[in-house]
């Protein structure tokens, strides 16, 4: 992909030639503007590919998502192929006659089909609750669907009367309200429904025999946010109803798929025991013996989504190496892994023709936006099919980007991303990036804002530090009882490294991180005074007050270890607030008041604590956002603070933001 790409740009510059003097920089709103794509959905036969288009609407302070068709060999233009109505979750039948989707109706999901040589969208179910997940039966007759228990008319009455008190951790709710699930099949002639479970259990991933007989299932009894590895695997009988357990451990088990035979299907878990951090693996079990063996032990990296071959002998899987992601066969007898494509940069298979001769993929580098291909599994080049941000190609000056490695203090090599502003010669201010997680990773992948910072000048390191996804098992489990210990060591041999070779100027160092990101940067400020300026988003400063409220089982499990009343120590020495009062760096932080993964009162504390030994610091509360930030202009609210305070403290710039114009330039924004 990477050099069709390069060939396509080639032409596009030729075509229109720009010069450097041409270009401009990158802009906050620039970013805000891009036109997204997603969803790539092709057809059974391979002919055509389904995907979406995420546009800003500024007005609305929203994005809009409409759904397009496109021929798979590039000969015509998208065209919209969705109605105002829009829809979720879009399948085709397993003839490729019908297109279904999900689409509210009166405050609830319900099934829809379409015709997929013309018609209109007709509602199959009527269901009393919200339809969820579902799958097609390989006969194209029904359609097996998950929906949530519904409440008696008792029930809901109380309810509206506000009696709606939530019992934490009692029956189907967690911290918030849930609510019980249960399989359910549909005729897609007749519109007539019937329910195949009745227990009180939340199933998750599940997938229907080629026969339509069985279906496996992963399901848990219980709602405690912090015990996803309670999920067991099922099976139930479709005729009789008959349910039986698979599985009895303590792993997570996900992404549920049978195999062509009918005899075996496939999941993914990070082992089969235990609660381990590991990534995760592929197993294949025997539905009879209920034998299951690891089937992906060759591979080193993150799986990403993964499709049986016809015959059953491979498995096709997106996966992701270090920094770019391409397309692997693994032979499922013995687990030999093949490298089918080889991009620098991420080609992310998104769906397979029936006979998985053809994918459709969103590809991308750091200075090639997505897009949406269609291609042959077999390692040849595909064809692009959108265009939808030329104007970037022809009008933006982009950074230049590049993986570097260097040596942590222990000699773990540790690499990274570093991008520097197109022909970058002198010494420049250094900004570090932190990923989220603690099991983020940064990749070969377009990040808008990474551009940004370049038009402004900055030279950016970001670091996939030990505890980074996408490489070994061993980097993966680097920081275990060490959070705070080797990671942040990682980050400041990068700074060094990069210092060291001329890039980096010394008396100009940020950072800015958000979630695990934040949470590293506002520890590393409570380290080193080398940081003249920091931005920390949705931290948590105190793990021992973070034990209830978050998500917090990896950090008992593995990266502090034992909880606040047996391991106290340990809880308090790791958290950034113990530490605060050596914190010497100007500080900025961003939480959103909705944030159920790491809370907001977090960044309050933190604030607080600064605020009261007179540091330098603000903090920035945005209502209605969770952990990442949905209303654009909030966005462009916490990117402009977080430029205007870096610049002020690591350059001494008293800089003005852009102003947004009232409408963008309608013949540079032109897409396809």
């Amino acid at each position: 992909m990477r050099s069709s790409a390069l060939a396509l740009l080639f032409v596009a510059l030729v075509a229109n030639p720009a010069t450097a003097q041409d270009r401009r920089p990158m802009t906050t709103d620039d970013v805000l503007d891009m036109v997204e794509v997603g969803g790539a959905v092709m057809s059974p036969d391979g002919s055509w590919v389904l995907f979406s288009k995420s546009e800003l609407n500024w007005e609305e302070n929203e994005r809009t998502t409409t759904w397009w068709r496109v021929p798979a060999d590039g000969t015509e233009e998208p065209y919209r192929y969705i109605g105002e109505e829009g829809g979720s979750g879009f399948q085709f039948s397993p003839d490729g006659r019908w297109l279904s989707f999900t689409r509210s109706v009166d405050d609830k999901n319900q099934l829809f089909v379409m015709r997929t040589d013309g018609g209109e969208a007709v509602q199959l179910s009527e269901h009393e609750t919200a339809v969820g997940a579902y799958e097609w039966t390989e006969d194209g007759a029904s359609i097996v669907f998950v929906a949530a228990h519904a409440r008696t008319s008792e029930e809901e009455k109380a309810r509206e009367d506000g009696y709606d008190a939530i019992f934490v951790d009692e029956g189907p709710n967690g911290q918030t309200a849930g609510q019980w699930n249960d399989l359910w099949t549909i005729d897609v002639a007749s519109k007539e429904e019937s329910r195949l479970t009745e227990r009180d259990h939340r199933i998750g991933s599940f997938s229907v025999s080629p026969d339509g007989r069985r279906i496996v299932f992963a399901a848990r009894t219980e709602n405690r946010r912090n015990q996803g590895n309670l999920s067991e695997i099922h099976l139930v009988d479709v005729e009789s109803r008959e349910i039986r357990a698979l599985t009895e451990n303590e792993a997570p088990e996900g992404r549920l798929t049978w195999a062509p035979d009918g005899r075996r299907f496939a999941y993914e878990a990070p082992s089969d025991g235990a609660w381990e951090l590991r990534l995760d693996k592929l197993w294949v079990m025997d539905v009879e013996s209920g034998a299951k063996r690891l089937v992906s032990g060759a591979y080193d990296g993150s799986i990403r989504g993964f499709v049986w071959t016809p015959d059953g002998s491979a498995i096709l899987f997106s996966g992701l190496q270090r920094t770019n992601n391409n397309l692997y066969r693994l032979d499922a007898a013995s687990g030999r892994v093949e490298q089918i494509t080889h991009v620098e940069g991420a080609l992310s298979p998104s769906s397979f023709s029936k006979d998985r001769t053809r994918m459709a993929f969103v590809a991308q580098d750091w200075d090639t936006p997505p897009d949406v291909w269609a291609g042959p599994t077999d390692g040849r080049p595909g064809t692009k099919l959108t265009n939808v941000n030329p104007w970037i190609e022809e009008t933006i000056q982009l950074a230049e980007s590049r993986v570097i490695q260097w040596q942590s203090r222990d000699g773990t090599e540790i690499e990274g991303i570093l991008t520097v502003p197109a022909g970058a010669s002198d010494r420049h201010p250094l900004l570090l990036h932190i990923h989220g997680g603690p099991a983020g990773v940064f990749t070969n992948t377009f990040n808008g804002r990474n551009h940004v910072w370049a038009g402004l000048g900055y030279a950016q390191l970001s670091p996939n530090v030990r505890g980074s996804s996408g490489y070994t098992d061993e980097l993966l489990r680097g920081n275990m009882r060490d959070i705070g210990g080797g990671d942040y060591w990682d980050l400041m041999t990068g700074v060094d490294a990069v210092i060291d070779q001329g890039i980096a100027d010394p008396d100009q160092l940020a950072l800015r991180g958000w979630s695990y990101g934040g949470i590293l940067g506002g520890w590393t400020i409570t380290q080193t005074d080398r940081f003249d300026a920091a931005s920390v988003g949705a931290m948590v400063a105190d793990w021992t007050s973070e034990y209830g409220p978050g998500f917090n089982h990896d950090v008992s499990l593995w990266y502090i270890g034992g909880t606040p009343w047996d391991n106290p120590d340990e809880w308090r020495n790791k958290s950034a607030l113990t530490h605060v009062a050596n914190v010497e760096t100007p500080t900025i932080i961003f939480h959103g008041m909705n944030d159920r993964t790491d809370t907001e009162p977090q960044s309050m504390m933190f604030f607080q604590a600064l605020k009261d030994q007179d540091k330098t610091v603000r903090y920035l509360r945005f209502p209605r956002e969770p952990h990442g930030f949905r209303e654009p202009r909030h966005q462009r609210t916490r990117d402009l603070e977080e430029i205007r305070w870096i610049q002020k403290y690591a350059r001494g710039l008293e800089w003005e933001p852009w102003a947004r114009p009232e409408k963008k330039d309608d013949e540079s924004k032109v897409i396809s």
